[in-house]
């Protein structure tokens, strides 16, 4: 095994004059199956095809771009693993300092909007290659979208790009398609017949026929009641079974997605995982320091792809899909052992998982005939009837991993769907993931307590997380450990007024949940809470939804969130007395914060326990109450 090149001499070191395709990455080269680029290119060389690898280039001349020479078949192009415009603002639009996804974590290897900074670089130096563009950033800008940063509505990424085609979704099997069509002498132009792509034509060439048409650029530009519409429309089509073909005009073109590509079955899945990569990053990048990402994957482990969880914040169900696709347990377990065999393995695997780890079947036979339902949530706000729950498949194979020879622990860092496990009837997934796959703390995302405000979130109601809790402390004491939930907490999320962060407040100090991180809502593109961010209307009712943006505003709603800080206290006494909670005012046992100086939490107090007898971990290495906590076996 050895890495793909990323430079001419390690182009010709191989006996190449050229590569077919030129892969350019905003993320530095790491050649482990949880980064698309190795994925693809992976999948290319084991299909014959020569890949070399751009990453991170110099995009302020032109001269990155013509390293490899002209590629024989064309240029593949992704900003990286997440938006670029993510990887370099936090939510409240200032600039990070920091890039996990770069060498030595530096911010600034990348240009804002890389995909079509990129492509323009490209077609300065090679007018007329033919360029594919694919990754999260193009997936979930492939038609008209709301831009955070800018404030506006953007058309598709195709249009401000200039590619040719734009994949969306996982990839694989598009980019093979275009790959070997390309390669048997096929105009790029003429691939308008792929599942899961998009391009663009002019109206004038376009024969209309069996397809959903969403508002146009200019309606959605123009009214935000359009936008909605068009947002839901293109979540509906989201679907691999019963997903119609959708259109957008934009001025004299028509944007054109095909249908969404069925994900890759069992046998795919465990092909693409199995292929040889060296599970780290290029060696080229060790003097800066490496690239942080790889920490927490090296040692991971994919089992699934896909989520029906389908949260409206979440960018999965638009980019993967909802329907649960997932590996053989041999594969896994192959992948287990050689795990096991780097020199760099210290006996812990730090997670088999996915986008949810315990999702290993599709929520219902149903939808593999008829698709996911069309508007409806399989968990939220209430389990469908017709969920199928079973974790025997999956808690078998983290038996068989455990019992593996080097290996420690295992653990599930990638989420657990606890309103999923709390369906399930039989407790030993639950009991067995408390005792043996907790590292100390397990994290889970209730998000929020209001229902009004888990609604619009595609949640479900705050009584499951209750339930659960109630159980994992029950049988986190009787196995005789200290073990904490880690809940994600989410502030300003379109539905969410002052009274119900202050309704969130007060849960978290009954439950005594103390969090050290909260996340402000992040717009980012392409998600059904983004959409009733820049419209203030629901796409599923059209009706308005309030939405907190005010910098003011944001920022008690946060505060609220951590009203046991000193630093945050006028915040939190301007938030209640705008919310007109002033009775939470005072020292009593029930209030929140106490007026005037020092600064009193009402209860709570560090050291203390509640009287539940509960914690709930809120940060790495700490309790409930801000105590460092001490690692065992680590």
């Amino acid at each position: 095994m050895s890495f793909l090149p990323i430079t001419s001499d390690e182009m010709k070191q191989r006996g190449w004059d050229r590569p077919d395709f030129v892969f350019v990455t905003g993320d530095a080269y790491v050649d482990h199956p949880s980064f698309g680029v190795a994925i693809l290119s992976r999948m290319l060389e084991d299909e014959g095809f020569r890949v070399a690898i751009l990453a991170q280039p110099n995009w302020r001349d032109g001269e990155d771009f013509t390293r490899f020479g002209r590629p024989r078949l064309g240029f593949l192009v992704t900003a990286g693993n997440i938006d670029s415009m993510v990887a370099h603002y936090t939510a409240a639009r200032r600039k990070r300092s920091d890039d996990a996804y770069s060498p030595g974590n530096k911010a600034g290897k990348r240009p804002d909007r890389a995909v079509i900074t990129y492509c323009k670089c490209i077609r300065a130096c090679y007018p007329d290659i033919p360029i594919v563009i694919g990754g999260l950033e193009a997936s979930l800008r492939r038609f008209a979208h709301y831009d955070y940063w800018a404030d506006t509505v953007m058309p598709s990424i195709l249009m401000d790009s200039g590619a040719d085609l734009l994949t969306y979704g996982m990839g694989e099997k598009q980019i093979s398609l275009i790959a070997h069509r390309l390669a048997a002498g096929e105009d790029i132009h003429s691939m308008t017949d792929i599942l899961g792509t998009c391009y663009l034509i002019p109206t004038r060439q376009y024969s209309p026929g069996p397809v959903k048409e969403c508002p146009s650029l200019e309606r959605v530009q123009q009214s935000k009641r359009e936008y909605a519409v068009a947002a839901r429309i293109q979540q509906d089509e989201q679907d691999a079974v019963r997903g119609k073909t959708v259109i957008q005009r934009h001025g004299g073109m028509i944007l054109v997605q095909n249908p969404p590509m069925p994900p890759l079955n069992q046998e795919e899945l465990d092909r693409i995982y199995e292929l040889p990569y060296e599970r780290m990053f290029h060696p080229s990048y060790e003097k800066e320091g490496g690239v942080p990402a790889i920490q927490e994957v090296e040692f991971s482990i994919t089992h699934n792809r896909g989520c029906f969880g389908a949260c409206n914040f979440c960018s999965i169900a638009f980019h993967q899909g909802r329907q649960v696709t997932c590996r053989s347990e041999a594969s896994v377990l192959r992948e287990a052992e050689k795990l096991t065999k780097s020199p760099r393995f210290k006996g812990y695997i730090h997670d088999v998982g996915g986008p949810t780890a315990n999702f290993r079947h599709p929520s219902c036979k149903g939808q593999l005939e008829r698709g996911l339902c069309k508007g409806k949530k399989c968990l939220a706000p209430k389990t469908c009837p017709q969920m199928e729950v079973d974790h025997k498949e999956y808690l078998a194979m983290l038996q068989k991993i455990r019992a593996l020879p080097k290996v420690k622990r295992v653990f599930i860092r990638s989420g657990i769907r606890f309103d999923y496990l709390m369906e399930d009837p039989d407790e030993t997934f639950l009991k067995q993931l408390i005792t043996y796959h907790v590292s100390g703390q397990l994290k889970v995302a209730p998000e929020h307590c209001s229902a009004a405000v888990l609604d619009k979130m595609g949640k479900p109601h705050i009584e499951t997380y209750r339930r659960f809790a109630k159980r994992f402390y029950e049988i986190t004491k009787s196995i005789g450990k200290k073990q904490y939930l880690v809940p994600y907490l989410m502030s300003s999320h379109p539905g969410s007024t002052l009274k119900d962060a202050v309704e969130l407040a007060l849960f978290l100090k009954k439950e005594g949940i103390h969090p050290e991180q909260v996340q402000d809502f992040y717009p980012t593109p392409g998600t059904i809470s983004t959409a009733m961010f820049y419209t203030g209307l629901d796409p599923y009712t059209l009706k308005e939804v309030y939405v907190p943006k005010k910098p003011e505003e944001k920022a008690m709603q946060r505060a609220l969130l951590q009203w046991f800080m000193p630093q945050h206290k006028e915040k939190v006494l301007e938030a209640l007395r705008r919310a007109g909670r002033s009775d939470l005012i005072g020292t009593g046992p029930n209030c929140l914060v106490a007026p005037g100086k020092p600064f009193q939490n009402g209860g709570g107090q560090k050291g203390k326990h509640l009287p539940s007898g509960r914690k709930h971990a809120v940060g790495k290495g700490r309790n409930a109450f801000g105590q460092t906590k001490k690692k065992k076996g680590r």
